[in-house]
């Protein structure tokens, strides 16, 4: 008896203190929690970037034909978001193979210009599809032999690709509400190293037991009643599993589609990873479209099930910041090792080696350095994403994870952002060497392999932007 009436009188007690410090609670203080709620603004919105007319298509240097026709429409997609002070974050998403400099740079001026959204606020990303159009911002650099008539049909098609990025930015922000953001996260299996040791060097084949990055993060927008509206969605893996003349976003155009059909209404956007040494497995092939779809049902499934599971939402503030860092080269071949190489049999080193003797000539040097972008977008204190340009291989995402993400801070990492123009290796895979260290080196403009230094270079920028946001947002 004397127990029970001490536990009445402390639930007395206790229940007094709650009137009491109710009683302290201030309207400002009430306001300040109903914003904390509704402290998100967001909107979504699509367009289709299919070429109108045959062209020719990016992904394969092997490609020898243009277009015929279509498996399904490609889309440029944005999100915009917004926070409680007014700062804004625009995300496009592309099924494109790359996205030059330009192109960035451009859209950027525009997105500025017109909404007022800087350029470090805009984080443009591409799937990295093998069956999307030649995005084509120098003819004279292309390692495509294309003849006149393509060349002006693909520059034609960039002229329209910028102001369809605008557009969809536009669209996206016409269709902003209150929002509910929030993160969750799952796994897909197909994406395999495709680095594999040998004693003839490390070949392009499946490498069962290389690095991987099998997460799927998921950034959920859901308006004030809880109806989804947006998902944006992320895998590092390459965009290969078919290698057809007809325009398809491969497995991240199918997983999307999938998505939006399980959910009419709601608009998905994939962000490629750092899948610049991964590869979809099965893949090419008779029965390729088959695996490509696959891969995509695969993919949605795992987004679904991120959905199912209980997520973190996202609270504070936004906050974005880029910072351009200078990749160093190896030093490059000396002017008789490219005039020995522009005589050789292989188109691709004999079209490298023209481009560095051009570059001689008209500057007296080669470049030794390559200006490389890195953004880093800070919601809240809940999720850091970090977008790297080019194709990155797994070990930066791997690594980045360890080093920022936690319990309470999710760490995502995407690969070809804002400029998609080489590979860009880790230390490790530029000491192994092959195709991701060296040899794909020789299908572009770049004088050469990149400098030990490259990981190190980004790794340190990272860091310091990472701080920085962190600090703004919380």
């Amino acid at each position: 008896m004397i127990m029970m009436t001490m536990i009445t009188n402390r639930r007395f007690v206790r229940f007094q203190l709650l009137i009491v410090a109710a009683c302290f609670v201030t309207p400002s203080a009430l306001a300040a929690a109903d914003t904390n709620r509704h402290a998100w603004k967001a909107g979504a919105a699509a367009v289709v970037i299919t070429p109108e007319t045959p062209m020719w298509m990016g992904g394969y240097g092997s490609r020898n034909k243009p277009s015929e026709g279509k498996i399904h429409d490609l889309h440029a997609k944005a999100l915009v978001v917004q926070d409680v002070r007014g700062n804004r974050l625009a995300i496009v998403t592309t099924d494109l193979v790359k996205i030059p400099r330009t192109l960035r740079d451009e859209v950027a001026a525009a997105i500025n210009s017109k909404y007022e959204i800087g350029p470090e606020a805009l984080l443009l990303n591409c799937s990295h599809t093998h069956s999307g159009p030649l995005v084509l911002s120098n003819r004279r650099t292309s390692i495509y032999q294309i003849n006149d008539k393509q060349a002006e049909i693909a520059e034609a098609y960039y002229r329209t690709l910028k102001f369809k990025l605008l557009e969809v930015v536009g669209q996206a922000i016409k269709k902003m509400a209150p929002a509910r953001l929030s993160y969750t996260h799952a796994r897909a299996g197909f994406a395999m190293n495709r680095r594999l040791p040998t004693q003839a060097g490390y070949l392009n084949r499946a490498n069962p037991d290389g690095p991987v990055d099998h997460d799927v993060p998921v950034l959920k927008v859901e308006g004030e009643d809880g109806k989804l509206h947006a998902i944006l969605f992320g895998y590092a893996c390459h965009a290969t599993t078919l290698g057809i003349y007809k325009f398809c976003g491969d497995y991240p155009g199918f997983a999307q589609a999938y998505l939006e059909e399980e959910h009419p209404g709601v608009t998905a956007l994939f962000v490629a990873g750092c899948g610049g040494d991964q590869n979809p497995y099965p893949r090419h092939g008779d029965r390729a479209l088959e695996y490509c779809r696959r891969h995509g049902r695969t993919l949605a499934t795992a987004v679904e099930a991120a959905l199912a599971a209980k997520p973190k939402p996202i609270q504070g503030g936004l906050a974005v910041a880029m910072k351009e860092v200078r990749l160093e080269f190896a030093p490059p071949p000396t002017r008789g090792a490219l005039l020995k190489m522009a005589e050789s049999r292989n188109r691709y080193e004999r079209h490298h080696a023209n481009l560095l003797l051009d570059e001689l000539n008209r500057n007296g040097k080669i470049r030794d350095s390559y200006p490389y972008l890195v953004q880093v977008v800070q919601f809240g204190g809940e999720l850091t994403l970090i977008a790297l340009s080019g194709e990155t291989v797994v070990d930066y995402s791997l690594r980045l994870k360890q080093n920022f993400g936690s319990r309470a801070n999710a760490v995502w990492v995407a690969g070809y952002s804002n400029d998609v123009f080489s590979y860009v290796p880790s230390r490790r895979v530029l000491e192994e060497g092959g195709y991701e260290a060296v040899r794909a080196i020789s299908m572009g403009a770049l004088p050469g392999p990149f400098a030990p230094s490259v990981e190190k270079r980004i790794i340190d920028a990272a860091h310091q932007l990472v701080s920085q946001v962190r600090e703004q947002a919380n």
